[in-house]
């Protein structure tokens, strides 16, 4: 069996170049942390590497988007700054190797715990220069946020798992590194009452950057000035008794779902309406599929037996649910299906940007 030669541009004009010629379905990853292989000729985008434009002052980052995320995190660490919405790495739970690169963060929209107050990578996009289905290369958006024009396309592609183009080169807002974060937790086993608790942490006016559960107790970051967050987490636990500060930090295992890594088990991302989250946790757990909470509830995980149609279990009108590890196929597809006028929409947008399919997922 021969192995397909792999394309790996180091410019933009090499990958237009590679799509203009392209007569069949291209096959895009980037570090391969999260990649998941289809029909099509493989290309990667990590020789498309680089900082073009880094501005501290501005907290404007312009980067190539086969940059990795770790050189991205040491850059910004230097500055004391970071990208604020925490991109999980999927490696740990999926179990593949090779670096995750921001181009990959951007296709997935990714975020971790700190979107309920930071927002996702979508939130943070300034702009993007991307490589279409023609090869014509394309730019959208600017490099500060007051910039919108034309931001529609920036946003579109983020999130679209490269079925509109080939992503090529990012801006980003990044954030400054708080002086200093801590974390509380609270000893909580049901998920209806850690929701009820995330809740009102979240309506408190104390800032809370991460509010989770993971299966055995409440955990609430604060983050901030030294002055502030030692006041407010002393506030937080006269106003959840019980609560407690913990010296580790549990946030990296929240965000890469790491609860559920090295398990024979399929593993299910769901968001659902906050108020929804407990519910449906409990519904799982008396059906013995653990689960795990996040963004106050809005968020589930959920380690179900190889095969088990989450979905089909939840039943209608849980929210979104994909599937993170396991074997997808036309009974349990990998992606929640589209009501019939999205996915028509959704097939003018892949039309539009893609006339020959050369980015069409099977």
């Amino acid at each position: 069996m021969t192995t397909a030669t792999i394309h790996s541009p180091t410019t933009e004009a090499e990958l237009s170049e590679i799509v203009r010629s392209s007569s069949g379905p291209i096959s895009v990853r980037g570090g391969a942390t999260r990649h998941i292989p289809h029909a099509g000729t493989p290309l990667t985008t990590r020789g498309l590497t680089g900082v073009q434009l880094y501005e501290p002052g501005a907290l404007t980052l312009v980067v190539r988007a086969g940059t990795t995320v770790e050189e991205i995190d040491a850059l910004l660490a230097k500055h004391n700054q970071r990208l604020p919405f925490e991109p999980m790495d999927h490696r740990p739970l999926l179990g593949t190797t090779g670096q995750p690169t921001i181009g990959g963060v951007i296709g997935l929209n990714q975020c971790g715990p700190r979107r309920l107050q930071a927002g996702a990578a979508r939130d943070l996009l300034l702009g993007v220069r991307m490589v279409e289905g023609t090869g014509r290369i394309i730019k959208n958006g600017g490099r500060v946020m007051k910039n919108v024009t034309g931001y529609d396309l920036a946003r579109l592609s983020c999130g679209a798992r490269a079925t509109l183009g080939i992503v090529t080169e990012i801006s980003l807002k990044v954030l400054p590194l708080p002086e200093a974060i801590t974390t509380l937790e609270l000893r909580v086993t049901d998920p209806e009452r850690a929701v009820r608790d995330m809740a009102v942490a979240l309506g408190s006016p104390y800032d809370i950057t991460g509010a989770a559960w993971d299966g055995d107790r409440v955990l609430l970051r604060v983050e901030g000035f030294e002055d502030s967050v030692r006041y407010r987490a002393e506030r937080l636990m006269k106003l959840l008794p019980g609560a407690a500060r913990i010296a580790d930090d549990p946030w990296p295992a929240i965000r890469d779902c790491s609860r559920f890594a090295g398990l024979d088990t399929d593993v299910w991302r769901v968001s659902l309406r906050a108020s929804q989250g407990g519910i449906a946790a409990r519904a799982l757990r008396e059906k013995g599929i653990a689960v795990q909470l996040d963004w106050g509830g809005a968020l589930l995980w959920a380690s179900a037996q190889p095969g088990t149609d989450l979905r089909a279990l939840m039943g209608n009108g849980y929210g979104h649910a994909t599937l993170l590890r396991g074997k997808a196929g036309p009974r349990i597809p990998e992606l929640e299906p589209q009501p019939a006028a999205v996915a028509a929409l959704s097939a003018r947008l892949r039309e539009s940007f893609d006339p020959r399919g050369l980015f069409r997922r099977n």
